[in-house]
């Protein structure tokens, strides 16, 4: 199922919230009403938070089954009486504090910003239990931004190339496709959240951008 939707009037709704399998992270001040589309469509438990006094909860998360990190602004009293089941947590202490934007991840492998230090890198691969790639995506750093995955495909931005593409394919094991959201905006990764149950969009996105993302995502 696809639905477009705004969250506190913004279509760049991936800013706000990040979602895995049947789990989403959103901002405490959600409206009632946007938490029950995310609830219906996506099919999630959801797990109000705000971290730094910030309700951008999808640029500071990262998670898959077996892990999740979170900027290291974050605490943890922010996660305080959040059941995040048998989950890894790591609050990541490194200068690229926005994880959300800087790692793209499912249950086999993780895209990180390249400019991550071993040391991160290292942290990262044993949070969420994958094997960790440092690379850019279609030239843009910030991986998170310009691409989206669920367990049926991953979208990412047009300006990638053919070989990163064949290589995204083998490294996450989903098919790659390439389309844009929110009007012809490549920051994917702001402007769709997704899982296996569904998908939602910004309401700026055309008939023509729904089709893409829809064959690719549900």
């Amino acid at each position: 199922m696809i639905k477009q939707f705004s969250i506190f009037d913004s279509d760049f709704i991936g800013v706000y919230v990040k979602s895995y399998k049947d789990t989403a992270f959103v901002p405490k001040n959600i409206s009632s009403d946007a938490e029950n589309v995310i609830k219906d469509i996506l099919n999630v438990n959801t797990l109000h938070i705000i971290i730094d006094n910030f309700s951008l909860i999808g640029t500071m998360i990262a998670f898959n089954s077996s892990g999740i990190v979170v900027s290291g602004l974050a605490t943890k009293n922010d996660f305080k009486g959040i059941d995040i089941g048998d989950r890894n947590i790591l609050f990541l202490k490194d200068r690229l504090n926005a994880v959300g934007n800087n790692i793209i991840t499912n249950d086999k492998a993780a895209v990180i910003h390249p400019e991550f230090t071993e040391s991160s890198e290292k942290a990262i691969a044993d949070t969420l239990n994958v094997e960790v790639i440092k690379s850019s995506i279609a030239g843009v750093k910030t991986v998170g931004s310009v691409a989206v995955l669920n367990d049926k495909g991953m979208l990412v931005s047009p300006e990638i190339t053919d070989d990163e593409i064949k290589n995204l394919k083998e490294l996450f094991g989903i098919n790659v496709n390439t389309g844009t959201a929110n009007y012809g905006s490549y920051y994917i990764g702001s402007s769709i959240i997704t899982n296996s149950n569904g998908v939602l969009v910004g309401k700026a996105t055309t008939s023509i951008e729904l089709g893409r993302i829809d064959d690719t995502l549900s």
